[in-house]
């Protein structure tokens, strides 16, 4: 794409959404870049996001599902872990921009001065701050192509000057440098037994009056589209009819990517953007993914105990890590969600009967944490494989310390700040702030395993680097005594020493970690803690359990 030494020239794919929210443009801008990475492109995805919050870091997981969190410590949308887990490449703060983040900057410069008595407006300040973080991520020369998602709908308010910010690259850009996919919906009306093409034609003028003309149309479907309703869809929305993809319902969102290389998608943009490309897509490795994913040999049963569980969006990346485990141990892993506030009360025993493993997930706040630790208490004393993620692991730190050391009244200060036990702290240098954007340990850290420990053998090595979103810790006050007891902080943070992994060793299979490593877990790369605790429920699961769901 350019000349030997130099820096690659980034072309610039802008996915937009019509009709309807949650179509599945961050599947489609995954899929898309799947594709041309298979083909030896380097390519990226960002998402901008028209909400007014800096980032998602404060927002309920009910209003937009879990927050993504990067290497480099961003709090971000969860399309990014659908870019990460397609590509296996590390996302950043520039892959995610909200109005909210635009606004910001914009303001913090006109407090400064820059503009030198301007009157600051939405054209041209606004667009020129979104543009010039479109333009970041390509400016570096890393990336052939760089595709942008817009969320939202086309139409919505809140989108406007995203949109007119891309009208106005296409021609700061010129000619073949700029794409733009537009996803609707071609509804199925039942009672006319027919599809219905008007709602894309009403999306796609309502983009041209914005001064956009879409290149390609996916249209999500639940039907197969005919061909003569592809010819019907490409006249009345100026497109050619090859132009014009089929994005059917999968069984599996990492069926897309195959879906949209029999549409012809790839090729479709490297024609449009002249770029010459005459390797095959090579899919080996996904497909080997997919072949395990969708012919298991066995099945069991998880329990994943959080507050959120009636959006399982709100878990999406713990969602997607055991579907990848359960790939690489050729097992069908179904997912009982359960509400941690139905473990309170007495009898919550029946809730958690006849599970092979126990996921204690994340979360903040008070709201269901005894029924997060009568999950532990349960996993603990029935010896069935558990496995506590941030939260899980302090609840799991809290249960112990209660019931194995007898210190009736430990808990963790966020939830009880009188507690005369805080086996659970906030960390020193967090006391003091009062602001809750962006206060927490966030990103990557590095952790020291001990040898010989668990952890130790499920990562084969001593020195590794998750990712963190919390701002409590276990407290070090306590560290010999719950250790003395049979718990065991097998993982440390190299920096500060704080606990990162705690085990109990006379169990099958008993690992709570502080950090998420749901986050890094991939189709290529699953995350090694998933794996190995779906193969000890697997072995904790009776032959009658298992069975075989061919």
């Amino acid at each position: 794409m350019s000349g030997k030494g130099q820096p690659k020239t980034a072309k610039y794919i802008f996915v937009t959404g019509g009709v309807t929210s949650s179509l599945g443009k961050g599947i489609i801008a995954s899929s898309l870049a799947k594709l041309l990475q298979a083909r030896g492109l380097s390519v990226t995805i960002q998402k901008f996001d028209p909400y007014i919050n800096i980032d998602p870091g404060t927002l309920n997981p009910y209003e937009h599902g879990e927050c993504y969190v990067t290497n480099d410590g961003a709090e971000t949308d969860l399309d990014l872990g659908h870019y990460e887990r397609f590509l296996g490449v590390p996302t950043s703060q520039a892959n995610n921009i909200t109005t909210g983040r635009i606004y910001y900057n914009v303001i913090t410069k006109e407090r400064r001065g820059d503009y030198l008595g301007k009157t600051v407006q939405v054209v041209p300040h606004i667009t020129d701050e979104i543009k010039r973080s479109i333009l970041l991520l390509g400016e570096t020369g890393e990336y052939d192509v760089v595709i942008t998602e817009i969320g939202g709908c086309v139409g919505d308010i809140e989108s406007l000057p995203f949109i007119e910010a891309t009208r106005q690259l296409k021609w700061d850009l010129g000619e073949k440098n700029t794409l733009f996919i537009h996803l609707t919906l071609v509804p199925y009306l039942a009672s006319a037994g027919e599809l219905k093409t008007k709602p894309t034609q009403h999306s796609v003028r309502q983009l041209s009056e914005s001064g956009i003309q879409p290149d390609i149309l996916v249209c999500r479907t639940e039907h197969p589209l005919p061909q003569d309703m592809r010819r019907k869809i490409a006249l009345f929305c100026n497109v050619s009819a090859n132009d014009v993809i089929e994005a059917m319902d999968a069984e599996t969102i990492y069926d897309v990517p195959l879906l949209m290389r029999k549409e012809k998608l790839d090729a479709r943009v490297l024609y449009k953007l002249d770029i010459y490309n005459d390797r095959d897509a090579d899919l080996d490795q996904w497909k080997a993914f997919l072949g395990k994913l969708k012919n298991p040999t066995e099945q069991i049963t998880i329990g994943l105990v959080g507050k959120y569980v009636e959006l399982k969006d709100s878990y999406k990346s713990i969602a997607e890590a055991i579907i990848h485990a359960g790939a690489v141990c050729e097992t069908k892993v179904n997912i009982r969600w359960i509400s941690s506030e139905t473990l309170i009360d007495t009898g919550y025993e029946s809730k958690l009967a006849n599970l092979d493993g126990i996921l204690v997930a994340p979360g903040f706040g008070e709201r269901g944490i005894e029924g997060k630790i009568n999950a532990v208490k349960y996993a603990r004393e029935h010896k069935i494989p558990f496995f506590g993620i941030c939260l899980g692991m302090q609840c799991a730190v809290i249960e112990f310390s209660r019931n194995v050391l007898g210190l009736a009244e430990a808990h963790s200060s966020e939830m009880n700040p009188e507690t005369a036990h805080p086996v659970i702290d906030i960390m020193a240098d967090q006391k003091d702030i009062t602001n809750k954007g962006g206060t927490m340990r966030l990103g990557a850290y590095g952790c020291k395993i001990e040898k010989g420990s668990l952890a130790h053998s499920i990562y084969g090595k001593l020195n590794i680097q998750e990712r963190h979103r919390h701002r409590y810790e276990f407290n070090n006050n306590y560290f010999e005594q719950i250790k003395a007891a049979g718990m065991v902080p097998t993982g440390i943070n190299t920096d500060s020493g704080l606990v990162e992994i705690v085990e109990i060793k006379d169990h099958p299979f008993f690992i709570g970690v502080q950090f998420h490593p749901e986050y890094k877990s991939t189709v290529v790369n699953p995350a090694p803690l998933f794996v190995h605790f779906v193969k000890a429920a697997l072995k904790n699961a009776s032959p009658v359990a298992k069975g075989t769901s061919k």
